[in-house]
């Protein structure tokens, strides 16, 4: 996993309340389309291609009872939000699988959900980002089929997103604070790197590693 930089622990001690403060609004903000090296992006397009189900693999008892109980955490807190067990548990399980393929940390990515959509499906911003994540559509142009409208699946958007996140962390060459002002399509700017990092401590975990 990616850690944060010197940078933003420096100045990610305290998030504008704003935006925190409105639970139900989507963020203004959009990735900007950028060209892209004809070999960058057949690399995005494969890894958002495969749309299998999101299924956990664990290869041991201890690493799925550690999944079992970060699952069980997480629905406690965010049952308020997504009130049915079994939406709740999809998106969950949607939102891990997504952030372990990109080599994010999940907490990372609950938090940018939770300062861009207040973890609402269908939101969309006054620029025209979308779902969960706010992907803009032009994304789905430039590596996906075309269809703005599968922004609203919940796995393509989570796909997605994850995957340009993680496009912008390598572009960033792991700086965190850069990457997720970039993502925001606010590069440099301290609000939307500072929000990110205080919502991710409502989600951060730690597993246990013993079984006795």
């Amino acid at each position: 996993m990616q850690g944060i930089s010197r940078r933003a622990c420096l100045i990610a001690a305290a998030a504008p309340a704003g935006w925190l403060a409105v639970p139900g609004q989507a963020h203004a903000g959009g990735q900007l389309e950028e060209p892209l090296m004809d070999s960058v992006r057949t690399a995005l397009s494969s890894a958002i291609a495969n749309q299998a189900p999101p299924e956990p693999v664990f290869f041991s008892t201890e690493s799925r009872l550690s999944y079992l109980r970060w699952l069980g955490t997480m629905s406690d807190r965010l049952r308020n939000r997504k009130p049915d067990w079994e939406v709740r548990r999809d998106f969950l399980q949607t939102v891990w699988y997504e952030s372990k393929r990109a080599g994010l940390d999940v907490s990372l990515v609950m938090g940018l959900i939770q300062v861009e959509s207040a973890f609402r499906k269908f939101a969309v911003s006054s620029v025209g980002a979308r779902g969960y994540m706010q992907v803009m559509p032009f994304w789905t142009r430039v590596i996906g089929d075309g269809d703005p409208g599968k922004l609203f699946h919940m796995q393509t958007n989570l796909r997605f997103g994850c995957v340009i996140l993680r496009h912008y962390i390598d572009r960033e060459q792991g700086d965190l604070f850069m990457a997720l002002g970039r993502y925001n399509g606010s590069r440099g700017k301290p609000p939307y790197p500072n929000a990110v990092f205080a919502a991710q401590r409502n989600w951060a975990f730690e597993a246990k590693t013993n079984l006795g």
